[in-house]
């Protein structure tokens, strides 16, 4: 064990030590040399050294406190454009140019993308470490900008090892092994992902979508491996039915909702008969926050009339256990399902916009889709009833007003339909 301790301290010494040398260098060939050097030992790194050589990166990384104390004076005094260049420069860590030639080099970004990942997993413990991540999560969201990323179509004809990264990263509703994959490639249904120039082999994130005669109330019938394709002339929606990240290293960059607005305006162009683009989208935190809540006083974007009709509901609903509420049973109780989807209109409504909101929700939301329609029992899955008690929800993306709802959303306001309203 002594050993092994010995071992990994010296590795991670010897990391950092390139990585000083690296930074030193002023020359681009000799940089791209070190470069190789370092991604090779950090590539190498036992999981037991990175600890150490992050806690160094977060200490030892950092801009001069003197230099930018004295270039916030000078532009203080003089705020001009070389004053404003040299503040610029000697507040910007030098961790940032350190990646920054990483990057340069082969295999450079995939050794960022996962060194941000174990970061990501220890960051907890180690809050020091937020500096680090601060300044990866400010490279990575450049370098993975749209622009720079390529979107495809997943079809059964795909590469087998990309086949099998849909099947191992696929979030939201399993695959169930080639057969039930097959049937998401089938023509009424279209999968498509994004790739980065620099990972042309690793799907960043990719959609699934049903093309379908109407809105489904239903994942069932959409995930079906032995049902009949839809024939062509029937398509006249789009459904998004489960987006999936698969790179745990680029949280918090955002992919999806680009994602979502290429391939609406990929199959618009494609089939101009489409006239729907929705999700049915699971509401994965109403469970939990249906559990918590004792009280629905001070919910934003609520009248007291309807906060008064919801917490007679949730009188109701709490005479249930969890367990009751869970169980297929609990789908034949009409109205304790009224009850439910109320409250999941409350839930969607009042606590999107504050914290312990719906993931889902805000991220459509604040993509600019508009909350479109609530469906009992939609869901029958154990996941589905044990998460939101067997509701789901279709959001609309009416793409001629995304950016109207998505500015909504910023001021607080929740684009809803009269079929959600009416229900508060």
């Amino acid at each position: 064990m002594m050993v092994e301790s010995w071992s990994s301290a010296r590795a991670a010494k010897q990391v950092l030590t390139l990585a000083r040398k690296l930074l030193s260098e002023r020359g681009q060939a000799n940089s791209l040399g070190h470069a190789r050097d370092l991604i090779g030992k950090m590539s190498a790194l036992p999981a037991e050294a990175w600890p150490a050589v992050f806690d160094r990166l977060a200490a030892d990384f950092n801009p001069e406190a003197e230099a930018v104390l004295q270039a916030a004076h000078a532009y203080a005094v003089s705020p001009g454009v070389d004053e404003l260049h040299t503040l610029t420069r000697v507040t910007e860590p030098p961790r940032q140019e350190l990646f920054r030639r990483l990057n340069r080099a082969p295999g450079g970004t995939a050794l960022l993308v996962r060194m941000r990942r174990r970061l990501l997993d220890g960051l907890k413990a180690h809050p020091t470490w937020r500096m680090v991540d601060a300044d990866l999560l400010h490279l990575l969201s450049s370098w993975f900008n749209p622009g720079f990323l390529e979107m495809r179509q997943v079809d059964w004809n795909s590469p087998a090892q990309l086949l099998e990264q849909i099947i191992h990263h696929e979030a939201v509703h399993a695959i169930d092994g080639w057969d039930d994959l097959r049937r998401r490639l089938l023509p009424d249904r279209r999968l498509f992902a994004f790739f980065h120039p620099q990972l042309p082999r690793e799907p960043l994130i990719f959609v699934e979508v049903a093309l379908l005669p109407e809105m489904p109330d239903a994942i069932a019938p959409l995930i079906e491996k032995r049902s009949e394709p839809m024939p062509p002339n029937s398509y006249r929606s789009a459904v998004f039915y489960s987006i999936s990240n698969c790179e745990p290293g680029l949280r918090g960059v955002s992919l999806g909702n680009f994602l979502i607005k290429t391939v609406a305006e990929h199959l618009q162009h494609e089939l101009p008969k489409l006239k729907l683009f929705c999700t049915l989208s699971p509401i994965p935190g109403f469970a939990a926050w249906l559990h918590g809540v004792t009280t629905l006083d001070g919910l934003p974007g609520l009248k007291p009339v309807q906060i008064e009709r919801a917490g007679e509901a949730l009188a109701r609903v709490k005479q249930h256990s969890s367990a009751e509420l869970a169980s297929p049973a609990a789908l034949s109780n009409q109205a304790l399902q009224e009850d439910l989807r109320r409250l999941a209109a409350v839930y969607l409504v009042g606590q999107t916009t504050q914290p312990g909101g719906d993931p889902v929700a805000r991220f459509h939301l604040d993509n600019g889709a508009r909350l479109e329609r609530l469906n009992i029992a939609a869901d029958r899955s154990v996941k589905g009833l044990k998460q939101s008690h067997g509701l789901m929800v279709n959001y609309l993306y009416d793409l001629d007003r995304i950016e109207r709802h998505h500015e909504a959303f910023t001021q607080g306001e929740i684009a809803s339909a009269r079929a959600v309203s009416g229900l508060l």
